[in-house]
């Protein structure tokens, strides 16, 4: 079994993972847009069960934020998964690789689809 870990940027909240994501994707909208201060955010989906945290997080509409770094580092979902920024772990998982796009109506003109995944102009259905 795999396990993952990350963290936020000081390392006050940390997590783990035991387990494969169920699916990694690509997100263009304006609220990933704003909260990661780039052009897409990239995010991996654990079953909840899977996943344990330690630190004080504070949450803004589902996203966990670091409370003395502001680093962003997971959604807690309403359904049983958590949805755990790529970025933040603490190893690259190589392995995976996103199968979807979310907001390509969103997504800026110079970068071409990743070839393969589902595009969705929204949300997925």
């Amino acid at each position: 079994m795999i396990i993952r870990s990350g963290s936020c940027l000081c390392g006050q909240v940390r997590y783990s993972v035991k387990a494969d994501p169920v699916r990694i994707g690509l997100c263009h909208c304006m609220d990933c847009r704003k909260e990661s201060g780039s052009v897409f955010a990239t995010f991996g989906i654990w079953p909840r069960h899977a996943f344990e945290m330690s630190g004080e997080v504070r949450y803004y509409e589902g996203r966990g934020f670091c409370t003395s770094c502001g680093g962003r580092v997971f959604n807690q979902l309403e359904d049983p998964e958590v949805e755990i920024r790529v970025g933040s772990l603490d190893m690259a998982p190589t392995d995976v690789e996103p199968t979807y796009e979310l907001w390509v109506k969103r997504r800026e003109n110079w970068l071409v689809p990743l070839e393969g995944a589902q595009q969705f102009e929204e949300d997925r259905v």
